[in-house]
């Protein structure tokens, strides 16, 4: 079978410590062998649809395409469901379990996180603090990284190589016993049973209930604090509500200090939540019109909006504002 060969190869060869030519898969390449997949197992599948899904998580890895391949054809479709598992709900159940699988590529890969302390400081500052490295091939953390496949040059910046590896990074550190220990992550763990309704999440009560407990917990704390911590512990509260059964990603185009997106798949669903540094109603404006786009992109008619504000006279909670018929909560912390 196509993509157990694909994945025994890759198998083989993920824990290599140099990857200088570039194999990574093009969209083209993937539809390719879904097509010959396709024509072997009649599925039924949006080939079109299922190749940009994969490229959009891998950005052409290849063990990361073949791996999500083989846990849809032998996981999420075993029992007669191969229609089921090549959907967008399969592949997204077959993302959940990549993520919470252990395979001798995560293994090396955060392997390298304990031997080189330098990179682990480079990939968390650029995960967390919205920083920006530039991308140096003769710089030696970055050459580093870029050897070991974690980062690519984007635009002349660093950012990690694919949403599965950063997805992956952020569960690492998040899951240390640091963060667990931290107040905000046990109040998640308290509150995890409230948030799903009918099998659906329930997105603003996430946001009222993080709000409230952050202005509890971080309320005497200052802007440098807000800035580089803030999105951190929001990530870190909403880990436990969603693990086992949802995915986030960070949207890479938006990380900065002054915004990032997160995109949640709970279930099928789609939820797009805005975290940005408070910078004035005109800058909030424009956030919210960004969000519409987003919203408009993927064809949902509710947003959320999380400002870190840290403005003396600001006032904590949330609200409801209507946009171009388009739903938008706003939390403010």
């Amino acid at each position: 079978m196509r993509f157990r060969r694909l994945w025994m190869l890759w198998g083989q060869t993920a824990a290599a410590a140099d990857f200088k030519v570039d194999m990574s898969f093009s969209k083209n390449d993937i539809a390719g062998m879904l097509k010959e997949y396709e024509e072997d197992y009649h599925t039924g599948m949006d080939i079109e649809m299922m190749a940009g899904l994969l490229y959009d998580y891998t950005s052409g890895y290849p063990f990361l395409v073949s791996r999500l391949c083989q846990l849809m054809d032998e996981d999420v479709g075993k029992g007669g469901r191969k229609r089921e598992a090549w959907t967008k709900d399969g592949f997204y159940e077959a993302v959940r379990m990549l993520l919470t699988e252990k395979n001798t590529l995560f293994e090396s890969l955060f392997g390298k996180l304990h031997d080189y302390p330098e990179l682990n400081t480079m990939l968390w500052t650029l995960l967390f603090t919205g920083r920006s490295f530039a991308y140096s091939a003769d710089g030696s953390v970055t050459d580093i990284a870029a050897m070991f496949g974690f980062i690519k040059n984007q635009n002349g910046t660093v950012a990690v190589s694919n949403r599965i590896f950063e997805t992956r990074l952020y569960n690492y550190y998040l899951s240390v016993d640091e963060m667990q220990n931290t107040e905000i992550y046990k109040a998640s763990l308290n509150d995890k049973n409230q948030f799903v309704v009918n099998g659906h999440l329930d997105m603003r009560r996430i946001l009222e209930r993080f709000v409230m407990h952050f202005h509890e917990i971080y309320g005497d704390c200052g802007e440098r604090f807000l800035e580089e911590e803030g999105r951190q512990y929001f990530l870190l509260y909403l880990r436990p509500i969603i693990n086992g059964v949802g995915n986030y990603y960070i949207e890479s185009r938006t990380r900065s200090l002054k915004r990032t997106d997160v995109i949640v798949d709970y279930r099928g669903e789609q939820y797009i939540i805005e975290m940005k540094i408070w910078h004035g109603e005109e800058y909030n404006r424009r956030g919210e019109k960004q969000l519409l786009g987003y919203l408009e992109d993927y064809h949902l008619d509710t947003g959320y909006l999380l400002s870190f504000n840290f403005n003396k006279d600001k006032k904590t909670g949330i609200r409801e504002i209507v946009l171009q018929d388009r739903k938008i909560i706003e939390a403010v912390v």
